[in-house]
């Protein structure tokens, strides 16, 4: 009984094993071993373990690994065969195999094989079967932007295939099994070399590069709407350095393309040709000078050449300038004309503009004491000074003795009886010197008067602050000069003259400016750097002289070099001036204390600052001068603003100008992001 319960258990362990059944055939030839393979409902694991101990194989299984497997073989094959066809199994499963550079093997889904460590197969290895490789393409006559969507429509993506494309280098990496990629790379070989474009350059005699690309165009244009596929039609290029066309595209069509132009290259029936060029920024008067220049020069080469020998009639060229429209009418040899035309087109461009703004600064301090005590007797003798702002007593003295009012004696004679008869009258005194004295005295000023003696007191402090500010500023062209003045024009005698009686005199006057002044040329360098050749100069009149006026002037003359929107110094005067006078009496001045009843003393400090700045900016658009122009605009018109909310006085009802408002401000359009929130926030307040 325990027999037959064993024997049975025996039975069943190998009806569970069944499934599993290999024969290895051993061929008694040196040359190969032989494999045949039957599995029927064997697990996958088991399976790769089985192929791997038969190939020598060290293999490494994915844990998610996990299937059965069925499968049968009716023929012997070699190893190499037989690895083949373990790839095909797992390949089948969604399992591939990634072969490490030891020889193991890892065993994974074919959609994480990708980010393992594939092997990189270069084009002299032959990869084949459903082995996991990675291959780098070099294509070299199409964009790989263009052509990797058409190459992913083939690719194994589901079962581990990657293709992704580099557009700086122009290549390809496609990772998946062997045979896929070796498919793909065909592929991607086969659509390389159906767009291999050759370029022709064709040398025109007598045609103009420009002229001949354009007609071309034009035909292809009206051609190509449908009717002829975009590779067919050629792309020409006009090349005006050397007068020729640069044909590319499919075979066919550049040469249908060279046999047009060709054509078109003919000799014109009339020696020369005449062409009208409107100039958009430069003029006309002006670039006729060097235009012909130009053309002399390029007449003289051609006759010195050996290679084409012109009658003095084709070499003539007129270049008359039209100042009504600004065009320039020019009749030369084609090539005289192209070159005409080439150095017209890089002289007549927007010349940039130049914003140069000065800031004038002026800080003074000025301090100054002054006091003095002077005497006089009746009898004449008197102790007077005049330093400073003092009045001399002498001269207030006779001041105030012509204003005193005056008894006269008159004497009348009788009609009747000739009788003299004496009248008294009183006169006015002048009070004209008096005010004039009284005028000149600052400060304190007090007269005592006791018996025969007279004293005058005077003491005044000054105490003197300024702060100038002047910011001139002007805009000129590069390489042109600009000036400015803010001020007014005085008469200065330059010369007089009498007659021969020294009657009826006259004199010479000259007009001269005085104010704020600004000169500046400005010449733009390469990059960001502004050359200035600058004269700034300050004056105004200070007062009268024996002579004439006197006018005080600070002026700078200099050239500097400063950056675009950069601050530069241009020169500065720090002026530091202190005086003190002293008229006394010999010997009683020195008196301590008492001797201020003896003396004047006049004592004066000034301190002066003065810096002159200069700051320029480039203006190459007119967006940017747009810019400038709407914030100095609006800087006024606040000002305005300002003083009309402050009223005018007196005039209660009366509106202060103002300037309008600069409504075509350059405003830019939403960003993408701000266009989407503000979509997204009409959205929400629609619902």
């Amino acid at each position: 009984m325990v027999h037959a319960l064993h024997l049975k258990k025996i039975r069943k362990g190998l009806a569970k094993y069944a499934t599993l059944f290999f024969v290895a055939s051993l061929s008694l030839s040196v040359s190969a071993v032989e494999y045949a393979a039957n599995f029927k409902g064997t697990d996958i694991n088991e399976f790769i373990n089985i192929v791997g101990k038969n190939l020598n194989k060290t293999v490494i299984i994915d844990p998610n690994v996990r299937g059965k497997v069925n499968v049968r073989s009716y023929e012997l094959m070699d190893e190499a065969l037989y690895y083949q066809f373990f790839l095909n199994v797992l390949e089948v499963y969604g399992y591939s195999v990634v072969e490490m550079d030891n020889g193991i093997l890892k065993i994974e889904k074919s959609s994480d094989a990708k980010k393992s460590n594939v092997p990189l197969v270069t084009e002299d290895d032959q990869a084949r079967g459903d082995m996991m490789i990675t291959r780098v393409v070099r294509v070299k006559n199409v964009s790989v932007q263009e052509l990797g969507p058409l190459v992913r429509q083939f690719s194994d993506q589901k079962d581990g295939g990657h293709v992704a494309n580099f557009n700086a280098a122009n290549v390809m990496m496609l990772t998946g099994h062997a045979a896929s990629v070796n498919r793909l790379v065909e592929i991607i070989r086969s659509v390389d070399q159906a767009g291999d474009k050759r370029v022709d350059i064709v040398k025109l005699n007598f045609a103009t590069a420009d002229d001949v690309v354009s007609v071309v165009d034009n035909i292809y244009k009206d051609s190509g709407k449908g009717s002829v596929p975009e590779f067919l039609i050629p792309k020409v290029v006009a090349d005006g350095r050397t007068n020729s066309v640069i044909v590319s595209g499919e075979g066919q069509a550049r040469t249908r393309a060279i046999e047009l132009i060709k054509r078109l290259d003919g000799e014109l029936q009339s020696q020369g040709n005449t062409k009208v060029i409107y100039l958009n920024y430069a003029s006309a008067e002006d670039l006729v000078k060097v235009l012909q220049g130009v053309s002399k020069t390029l007449g003289e080469e051609g006759q010195g050449g050996a290679t084409k020998t012109r009658s003095r009639n084709q070499n003539e060229t007129s270049i008359e300038a039209h100042p009504d429209s600004n065009s320039l009418v020019i009749t030369a040899q084609p090539d005289t004309m192209r070159s005409l035309e080439s150095v017209i087109e890089r002289l007549d461009i927007r010349r940039a503009q130049v914003l140069v703004e000065a800031i004038i600064v002026e800080v003074m301090e000025a301090d100054g004491i002054n006091f003095g005590l002077q005497w006089i007797s009746e009898q004449g003798g008197m102790m007077q000074f005049n330093n400073g702002t003092t009045v001399p007593v002498g001269s207030l003295a006779v001041a105030a003795q012509q204003a005193r009012d005056k008894t006269i004696t008159d004497s009348v004679v009788g009609t009747d009886n000739a009788v003299v008869t004496p009248i008294k009258k009183t006169v006015e005194g002048d009070l004209g010197p008096l005010g004039k004295l009284l005028g000149g005295i600052n400060g304190l000023a007090m007269g005592i008067v006791k018996n025969d003696w007279g004293a005058i007191i005077q003491a005044v402090s000054t105490d003197t602050n300024s702060n100038i500010l002047a910011t001139p500023s002007v805009t000129t062209m590069d390489n042109e000069e600009a000036s400015m003045i803010v001020g007014q024009e005085v008469p200065i005698i330059t010369g007089s003259q009498t007659g021969s009686n020294n009657n009826n005199p006259f004199q010479t006057v000259e007009r001269q400016e005085v104010g704020v002044k600004l000169k500046v040329t400005p010449q733009i360098n390469d990059g960001s750097a502004v050359q200035l050749t600058i004269e700034q100069e300050v004056s105004g009149v200070s007062g009268t002289t024996s002579v004439d006026i006197s006018i005080n002037k600070r002026a700078i003359k200099t050239t500097v070099m400063a950056d675009d929107g950069g601050m530069v110094v241009l020169g500065g005067l720090i002026d530091e001036d202190v005086q003190e006078s002293v008229s006394k009496v010999p010997i009683l001045g020195d008196i301590p204390i008492l001797g201020h009843l003896f003396r004047s003393t006049s004592t004066s400090k000034r301190k002066r600052n003065l810096i002159v700045f200069i700051r320029p900016t480039i203006i190459r658009d007119g967006i940017k001068m747009n810019k400038l122009s709407h914030s100095k605009y609006n800087f006024i018109r606040g000002e305005q603003y300002k003083q009309k909310e402050d009223g005018i006085d007196l005039m209660p009802l009366t509106d202060a100008p103002i300037l309008p408002e600069w409504n075509d401000a350059l405003v830019l359009p939403p960003t993408y992001e701000e266009y989407l929130k503000q979509q997204n926030t009409d959205e929400r307040n629609n619902d």
